[in-house]
């Protein structure tokens, strides 16, 4: 089981991917099938990649397990996937494959078959090698500005929480999906627990944007007896620059019927204080949020529904300030 200081358990793995919790809106149903690449997958008219977002990301993160492999980047390494992204981020598309590819990183267009909505897909190639690096992935919405990010730290070690990063950007247009690409426990010691470490990419890119103004949102799952009063904690972090919206998102889930435990205004266990990005955010002075979402709220999908819906409330106030 989880302790007070860490979110997730090994009995909140989840191995293999299950279906989709999207589906596609009138307006985006499309009057004929699709063309199809020669190797057989559907694209759209703009050339871009017909793919199941949620499916996408499942099977990426579906062989995470503790007993995997982790190779700790370097500054350079680290650095130029993050300039990489902030140059999609900024719409400089050719500057930035140039700049990731400098790192073994693709980019490519993909259009959700759930939504219609097209992402920039930020992968690494090594990702299909025998010992992946396990530096992460990016989507990154084209077609709205970007406004906020979602940030999943700890992917299948907190169930389903990757799940609740895709619904968000899927809810809440304007965003930056950023997964980490191990399980927290992968490699030698605590080096693949990125909300915990700063020389990580998945760091580079969360300070990144940070210092860009862009806020965020941290993604985590904890254990029944981590908070069994509660069925969420919400908290800013090291910082206070986000309680107007840390209120908004703990109000819209209290609507919701879940009970919150405010780590802005009282004492609460997982608060996030530790969280590296949290503190760089601080210290830029960037809205930043650590939700801590029990077992429940992950499991079934109208709780998971409910939580994104409840934080897209947030991320639609963010977009709004940002426009």
């Amino acid at each position: 089981m989880a302790s007070l200081t860490q979110c997730g358990s090994p009995s909140d793995e989840e191995r293999r991917p299950a279906a989709s919790d999207g589906t596609r809106s009138p307006e985006h149903e499309r009057s004929s099938p699709a063309p199809s690449t020669p190797g057989g997958r559907p694209t759209d008219a703009d050339g871009s990649d017909e793919e199941d977002l949620e499916r996408l990301v499942t099977d990426y993160t579906s062989d995470f397990a503790a007993d995997t492999g982790y190779r700790r980047p370097t500054a350079v390494e680290r650095r130029k996937v993050a300039e990489g992204v902030a140059l999609l981020v900024g719409r400089k598309r050719e500057r930035a494959e140039r700049r990731l590819s400098d790192v073994d990183f693709t980019v490519r267009t993909i259009t959700d078959a759930a939504t219609g909505r097209r992402y920039a897909e930020v992968t690494d190639r090594s990702d299909h090698a025998p010992a992946p690096r396990g530096w992460g992935r990016v989507y990154v919405d084209l077609d709205s500005p970007v406004r906020w990010s979602a940030q999943v730290p700890h992917p299948v070690a907190d169930k389903n929480t990757e799940r609740l990063g895709v619904q968000l950007m899927r809810r809440s247009p304007g965003g930056v999906l950023i997964i980490a690409g191990a399980h927290r426990k992968a490699g030698r010691g605590n080096e693949a627990d990125v909300a915990h470490r700063r020389r990580s990419v998945f760091h580079a890119i969360c300070d990144e944007l940070a210092r860009r103004g862009l806020p965020g949102i941290q993604i985590h799952g904890m254990a029944d007896d981590s908070a069994p009063d509660h069925d969420v904690v919400a908290s800013t972090g090291k910082g206070r620059v986000a309680v107007a919206a840390g209120r908004d998102l703990a109000d819209a889930l209290r609507r919701r019927g879940y009970e919150v435990c405010r780590a802005w205004a009282r004492s609460c266990p997982l608060e996030g204080r530790t969280n590296m990005q949290g503190r760089d955010a601080a210290e830029q002075e960037t809205e930043f949020l650590h939700v801590e979402f029990a077992p429940k709220l992950r499991g079934e999908r109208k709780h998971r529904r409910a939580a994104v819906a409840a934080m897209a409330e947030v991320t639609r106030g963010w977009r709004r300030a940002g426009s």
